[in-house]
């Protein structure tokens, strides 16, 4: 049996190990997230080095230890120094990494969110100087941020419903002509809800909520909605199963299960949204992101001037930051710094 293996993968993170080493996690296409031993990289001509820097994509060969694996090669194919050279896309970039730690699995191939990531770090880094500076061209990586964690959110099937009403299915088509059009937003409930719907969310009405096992190892190893999730410990042979009607775990074997019974999470704050931040979210789930001078204009044409359009881009942000941090339940620590950049801009109230 072959003590060594091939890997395509992206740096996510990194810290020193011992005198010179560096311990790496990497996304990789063939086997998703895997921590790997970059030896020596840390030494002033080490050939590692370069390679062993953040968000660098290399061809890789590993070679299998003990307790950790050890890269014995590594050709660089990517790299994007253009993300360390500005602030706000470095930081924006570290936001989108952490996302992608908190959904990526190991030993299986995550060839979707591997592409999805790589694909949204060339777009940060292809933004002009003048996309971040100061004025209404710098919430272009506040613009691109919002639009890669909606396309990671989706790809983690719990990104916010917001074409439709979420309760009544309607259609919901923003009036950028009325100051006053509002709709209502829910996490728990999964996303936009007419004004009507959400007062009866607030009176204790039932409103279906979305499932959220997206990202979870299933039965048959794989990412998507399944009645019975299982969630399997990535460092022993220990496994779980789910009660889909309770949503506590389940002794399915008698040596390898053991029970976890998890808290219920505290009632969701209903928020409102006015016409201009729901069409920037509803701008989001498409492949490219309209861009930013033609939808200025578009606002400036219905008397939206550029403070409130900056202000909108925040609480988008914000939104999708709140709904990443529900479903994935951690925070994003990373996501701290986006508001150090921009916080010289108001949020919208």
């Amino acid at each position: 049996m072959s003590r060594t293996y091939k890997a395509t993968g992206i740096n996510l993170k990194g810290a020193p190990l011992g005198e010179s080493d560096r311990l790496l996690t990497v996304l990789t296409r063939e086997h998703g997230l895997i921590r790997v031993v970059a030896p020596g990289a840390r030494k002033h001509h080490s050939k590692l080095g370069g390679r062993s820097g953040l968000f660098v994509v290399n061809e890789l060969l590993i070679s299998k230890g003990r307790s950790l694996d050890k890269i014995t090669q590594a050709e660089t194919l990517e790299s994007y120094p253009g993300l360390s050279q500005d602030l706000a896309k470095l930081t924006a970039s570290q936001y989108l990494a952490e996302l992608v730690l908190c959904q990526a699995l190991s030993d299986q191939p995550q060839e979707e969110l591997f592409c999805l990531f790589n694909e949204h770090l060339c777009r940060l880094e292809s933004l002009s100087s003048s996309s971040a500076g100061n004025g209404l061209a710098s919430f272009g990586v506040l613009a691109h941020l919002a639009q890669a964690v909606f396309h990671l959110l989706a790809l983690a099937g719990v990104a916010p419903q917001v074409q439709t009403c979420c309760v009544t299915q309607r259609p919901l088509t923003p009036d950028l002509n009325d100051d006053n059009w509002r709709i209502g937003f829910n996490m728990a409930a999964g996303g936009a809800i007419d004004l009507a719907e959400l007062e009866h969310l607030g009176e204790g009405a039932r409103v279906p909520s979305r499932t959220k096992n997206a990202g979870f190892q299933t039965a048959k190893g794989t990412q998507g909605n399944t009645s019975k999730p299982i969630l399997r410990d990535r460092h022993s042979s220990t496994v779980t199963a789910m009660a889909p009607s309770t949503g506590q775990a389940i002794a399915a074997a008698p040596a390898n299960y053991h029970v976890v019974n998890h808290q219920q999470k505290s009632s969701v704050p209903s928020l409102q949204l006015n016409a201009v931040e729901l069409s920037l979210l509803q701008h989001l789930a498409q492949p490219e992101l309209l861009q930013l001078d033609a939808f200025s204009l578009e606002l400036e044409q219905n008397a939206f001037n550029t403070s409130a359009y900056q202000a909108a881009w925040l609480k988008v942000e914000r939104i999708l930051r709140q709904c990443a941090q529900y479903h994935f339940d951690r925070p994003i620590r990373s996501a701290a710094l986006i508001d150090t950049c921009f916080l010289s801009v108001p949020t919208a109230p």
